[in-house]
């Protein structure tokens, strides 16, 4: 008994440790544009930020459910207008300085003051998370008056307004903590291939070669669940149809963002499983409201009826995508309006009736801008842009196909004059309608459309000041409706992401706001 005991222990010792040197290969849709924490809005960025830092708070796996990350606790006063959080003790950066209070202060102020030293905007760095999350930086308009050093383990917020959602705004995946030193030392590089990043969360950067892979090595000495895997190895592949031969070839563990038609061929292969991240995103197409055609919003209002939205979501997406008439995805439907139609009304002679009352009878010629990597929203960029150009061709609307490298295209889409038209989506983060309103109608987030309807920002400050779902019912209802007839931002589609592994990998919990960390992650069996 004690032999069979020991061969046993000797056993699984030799498991244990095989599969503690296991390396995890996640088949990236593209290359992240920086790792540096609160400068970023796309996934491919994120996703790999979530393995290097961490959130003040997080969500539950599977879930948008609020949990504590390095803050263990937070409460508000009753006005809402100031939210205190306890820090985790005894965390350390990836080089061994101390997480605490004044690490917070200093990321907090490099993405939210644009006096900041180690900010280094004069080198072009935009913050483009605050923006889109938290509203305008430090000055007039800011939702954020201060952070407060109460001591090394507390930090307060003080806010311009109250605001019952900002432990959940800040804890999405763009703001997690940077090492102070390391930024310090590295500068404006920080981030880069060249520097890489320095966090507190579960897998430490080792390289980054560009137009290849990124390799992570996994925190011994993590706070909390420490990584199953020794090396996290991302592979930057572009064509969803490649990711997945890499997927059956065995040279990716597992992948994402793939194409709905590959929902079969996954099923058919026994050495493959089905992973659906569960919808929580929007796939729209963005117009530029200070075009000299596209300001008239008859104009716009005539696009959007010419788009056959239901047909194009069943050609692309098949089962795992979702067309109706709203920006925010189903599981918020309590904040819709019920004056809007459920449905996108798909009428091409109210459309061209529209466009001759706009003085365009004859139609026009744009440029529609499309994204050069597959997206959890976009998994087909190209045929779904060539689609949508079909159906304005059919109202007279000539469209120009065009794309860019992704980080170009998420850089000009903001600068002057604008695109006039260009497909993109989001993916929420937290739990509220206003993840998907405030990015892309509120202070900060009208850069590309140049729509910025004070009325709009008025109704959401109003919702996110409540904490009575009757009211922020009311205010989001109507801010449906305002969007809807604005028709700046026409969604397409809410899709239920495609994604697939190795039937050998296992701890795997996809969460709808694409936050989770792999370190629950085995690979036991893989050869």
């Amino acid at each position: 008994m004690r032999r069979f005991a020991l061969a046993l222990t000797v056993m699984l010792i030799g498991t244990a440790q095989a599969q503690g040197a296991a390396t995890l290969v996640y088949g990236a849709g593209g290359e992240p544009v920086t790792l540096e924490s609160g400068n970023v809005n796309d996934t491919n960025s994120v996703i790999v930020q979530n393995q290097i830092y961490d959130t003040l708070t997080r969500m539950k796996p599977g879930t948008v459910e609020l949990a504590p990350g390095l803050a263990s606790s937070w409460k508000a006063n009753k006005a809402l207008t100031e939210w205190t959080f306890v820090l985790r003790q005894g965390v350390k950066f990836h080089d061994g300085t101390a997480f605490n209070a004044d690490a917070v202060i200093f990321n907090v102020n490099r993405w939210w003051d644009p006096g900041d030293t180690y900010g280094y905007r004069a080198q072009g760095k935009a913050w483009e998370s605050w923006k889109l999350i938290l509203g305008e930086a430090k000055g007039s308009g800011s939702l954020l008056s201060a952070v407060r050093k109460d001591s090394d383990s507390q930090v307060t917020f003080v806010l311009s307004r109250p605001v019952a959602d900002f432990p959940a705004m800040i804890s999405t995946n763009f703001f997690g903590f940077a090492s102070p030193t390391a930024v310090k030392k590295a500068g404006e590089k920080y981030g880069t291939p060249g520097v890489g990043a320095v966090g507190t969360g579960p897998y430490i950067f080792e390289s980054w070669t560009s137009g290849s892979q990124l390799t992570l090595k996994a925190n011994p000495s993590y706070w909390g669940s420490k990584p199953k895997t020794s090396t996290l190895v991302f592979r930057f592949i572009k064509d969803p149809s490649a990711r997945l031969n890499e997927l059956k070839a065995g040279t990716v563990d597992f992948t994402c963002d793939l194409t709905p038609d590959a929902l079969g061929a996954i099923r058919n292969d026994s050495n493959l499983s089905v992973v659906l991240r569960p919808s929580f995103n929007v796939g729209f197409l963005s117009l530029n409201s200070k075009h000299p055609i596209l300001k008239n919003q008859k104009v716009r209002q005539a696009m959007a009826l010419a788009l056959n939205r239901k047909e194009m979501v069943s050609a692309f997406w098949g089962e795992l995508g979702e067309s109706d008439n709203s920006f925010i995805p189903p599981a918020l439907g309590w904040a819709n309006s019920k004056v809007v139609p459920a449905q996108p009304r798909f009428d091409p002679q109210a459309a061209k009736k529209l466009l001759a009352e706009a003085g365009y009878p004859n139609g026009f010629t744009l440029d529609l801008w499309y994204m050069p990597v597959s997206r959890p929203y976009f998994p087909t960029p190209k045929p779904t842009a060539e689609a949508i150009a079909a159906d304005l061709s059919a109202i007279g609307i000539k469209a120009n196909l065009k794309t860019e490298d992704w980080a170009a295209y998420l850089a000009d889409r903001n600068k002057d004059p604008g695109f006039d038209m260009y497909m993109i989506g989001w993916s929420g983060q937290f739990g509220s309608p206003n993840n998907f309103y405030g990015p892309f109608y509120g202070e900060g987030g009208t850069a590309d459309s140049k729509f910025d309807s004070a009325e709009i920002q008025q109704l959401l400050l109003k919702a996110t000041g409540s904490a009575s779902r009757a009211e922020q019912t009311r205010a989001y209802a109507k801010v449906h409706e305002l969007t809807h007839e604005a028709a700046v931002r026409i969604p397409i589609v809410h899709s239920r992401p495609l994604c697939a592994t190795r039937t050998y990998l296992k701890g795997w919990v996809p969460g709808p706001s694409n936050s989770e960390a792999f370190n629950t992650i085995t690979v036991t069996g893989k050869k």
